[in-house]
């Protein structure tokens, strides 16, 4: 059956539905409400596990059962196919055809003028910007669905269509298999106070296989093999911004089912807040951020001590002057760590702060400068 992820967590399974079930008799009492509401829901999981399927049911379904606009962005039909061909290895990037990733991050551009135009009322020019194909493809994928209307004089000026007081469901249907994907537009929607969920599709590896093969443009085996490999399911327990998510069976992912349409009702609901920080999640970032930072600093410091201690045996240090050196810089460098670790010192204010960049620069100017003062000092002796 469907579940809420995390998908092996009961307790919290419980909680979520008891949530989402209340939410959506909200919505009922309030007859489908919302003037300009508008919703995210990004579809993710292989290729061939039936995501485009259970899009287009619900782009119809949720029109006829609660009165809300749709619109159905499919990443395979708008980003250009030249974008996905493999380049020979060891061919130059050819400057003049578009990236896969740059594709991607196009379409969220185009997204993101979609809701400036529907937030302001400005138009849509039919011209998009210099190298960006995704442009018309996006444009017309929204005049298709009558989300667009051309304005008076033509020009091939469009603007958002947003009459009607239902919401508007932005569905994204891509694998959206790494968590980064994701968070891309979940950042979309907390930039505009969107609402945001996802419904992760998992299917048997070999039922994908042969359901791809089965189309008139099958993908390789292989690709869909990588990609099992390395897809990230949404996890409650580590991401907050994954909280309004469903995992759903193949077999479970009709558009009928109810668990799908309460989730969208609830996460419209409760739209993402621009400036919610959630405490937990903060947190847990600056922990793996410091986490990181130490280990830098610390490869930084054995490497600058190792270089110290050969600049010492060049100049003819004693071996028992070479002992001394080496315990002082071993002292320097667990204090400079420990400074770090808690984060009190400048050394890690400068690493941590700047969203654990390399930490080298704080350190080799700090730690190199003081490891410099101490073989000086037995150089000079």
């Amino acid at each position: 059956r469907a579940h809420p992820a995390h998908a092996r967590s009961r307790p919290g399974q419980r909680r979520l539905l008891a949530a989402l079930e209340a939410a959506t008799e909200d919505d009922d009492e309030r007859g489908g409400g919302g003037r300009g509401r508008v919703g995210l829901c990004v579809l993710c999981g292989l290729p061939a596990a039936g995501k485009s399927t259970l899009a287009r049911g619900l782009c119809r379904r949720l029109p006829q059962r609660r009165g809300w606009a749709c619109l159905l962005l499919t990443y395979d039909e708008l980003i250009p196919p030249e974008a996905f061909r493999a380049r020979e290895p060891g061919a130059e990037p050819d400057a003049s055809l578009p990236d896969w990733k740059q594709s991607r991050r196009e379409l969220l551009q185009c997204l993101e003028r979609l809701l400036q135009a529907m937030l302001t009322g400005d138009p849509l020019a039919a011209a998009g910007p210099s190298r960006q194909p995704v442009w018309e493809r996006f444009l017309s994928c929204c005049n298709r669905q009558g989300l667009l209307r051309s304005m008076e004089g033509g020009g091939g000026r469009y603007c958002a269509h947003t009459a009607g007081s239902g919401p508007l469901c932005i569905i994204l249907d891509d694998n959206f298999y790494y968590q980064s994907m994701r968070y891309e537009v979940f950042q979309l929607a907390r930039k505009y106070s969107l609402s945001y969920c996802q419904l992760f599709l998992e299917s048997p590896l070999e039922c994908c296989l042969q359901r791809n093969r089965l189309r008139s443009h099958p993908l390789p085996d292989h690709t869909i093999h990588l990609m099992a490999s390395k897809i990230e399911m949404p996890d409650l327990k580590k991401n907050a911004w994954e909280q309004n998510s469903l995992i759903l069976q193949s077999s479970d992912c009709a558009s009928e089912n109810e668990q799908i349409i309460t989730l969208l009702a609830a996460a419209l609901e409760n739209p993402v807040k621009q400036n919610e920080e959630n405490a937990k999640q903060k947190e847990a970032d600056r922990a793996i951020c410091a986490a990181s930072a130490v280990h830098q600093a610390d490869q930084t410091c054995r490497r600058l001590v190792s270089q110290a201690m050969k600049e010492a045996r060049d100049k003819n240090i004693l071996p028992s002057e070479l002992k001394s050196l080496a315990e002082e810089l071993n002292k320097l460098k667990a204090e400079v760590l420990e400074d770090v670790r808690q984060g009190n010192h400048l050394k890690s204010q400068l690493s941590v702060q700047s969203q654990c960049s390399d930490p080298d620069t704080s350190v080799i100017s700090l730690f190199q400068l003081e490891a410099a003062n101490i073989v000086n000092k037995y150089i000079l002796k």
